[in-house]
């Protein structure tokens, strides 16, 4: 794993990226068709000109035309939704349990963010028991009041004030299992819940270092969707790791 400070450094190089968390400026659901995106008709954006382009949205996928120009396909991303840039923007289709929405970050902007941390702490960073599990159908709630439909397959467990506790990852990311999670900090730290990214997995064991857990995407945005924590990953003790409420 980076040492602390840099994960650090590239966590907050990540939000300020052009496809990071903090220039999101709208969320739009759509529905299959064609329509008219800008500030003044159709799909209508918070800056930018009258009539941006056309959106047309099928089975087979999606596409944007600017006024007199061929349309262009919005192509798919590692570990993210199909994105397209059309200037000033950068515009992906992101869809949440079946249902597409345009979500629009304009690149004009330069955002910045303070992250703030407890002090690091070596007795969060835990080598845990990692088991693997016959695939199972899951729902997680959604911050915005809907489901989302989940696979589990592991879980991790780990020991602390003489139980055993265990955490159930949702999501997959970059590879990584991801961990949402709520404690008895919530407040200090996002209150909806956290993230934290398992490293290292072995067979049977993999490593939950706390000092990386970080705020969701809906910390930072309104547009964001974040799943919440399942109930079992709902903790009664503090962890004082991690990042603060930004």
């Amino acid at each position: 794993m980076l040492p602390l400070a840099a994960w650090r450094a590239e966590r907050l190089a990540a939000l300020a990226a052009p496809d990071g968390w903090l220039n999101l400026v709208a969320r739009i659901e759509l529905a299959p068709g064609r329509h008219p995106v800008g500030a003044a008709q159709g799909l209508r954006l918070p800056s930018g000109p009258d009539l941006l382009g056309t959106l047309e949205l099928t089975e087979a996928g999606a596409s944007f035309a600017r006024p007199g120009e061929a349309p262009r396909p919005f192509l798919p991303v590692p570990d993210a939704f199909p994105q397209l840039r059309v200037d000033p923007f950068l515009l992906e289709i992101h869809t949440v349990d079946g249902v597409p929405a345009l979500r629009v970050r304009d690149l004009t902007l330069a955002p910045q963010v303070a992250l703030r941390h407890y002090p690091e702490d070596p007795a969060w960073t835990i080598r845990a028991g990692w088991e693997s599990l016959a695939p199972q159908a899951a729902e997680v709630a959604m911050k915005d009041g809907s489901t989302a439909a989940v696979t589990i397959t592991h879980r991790a467990t780990f020991r602390h004030l003489g139980q055993t506790i265990t955490l159930t990852p949702t999501h997959w990311k970059m590879g990584k299992p991801m961990f949402v999670f709520r404690d008895a900090t919530a407040g200090e730290t996002y209150p909806a819940c956290r993230f934290l990214f398992g490293e290292d997995p072995s067979g049977t064991e993999i490593t939950l270092d706390f000092n990386r857990a970080i705020s969701p995407p809906c910390a930072f945005t309104d547009f964001a969707i974040c799943p919440l924590p399942p109930p079992g990953n709902i903790l009664p003790f503090r962890i004082e790791a991690g990042e603060l409420a930004p």
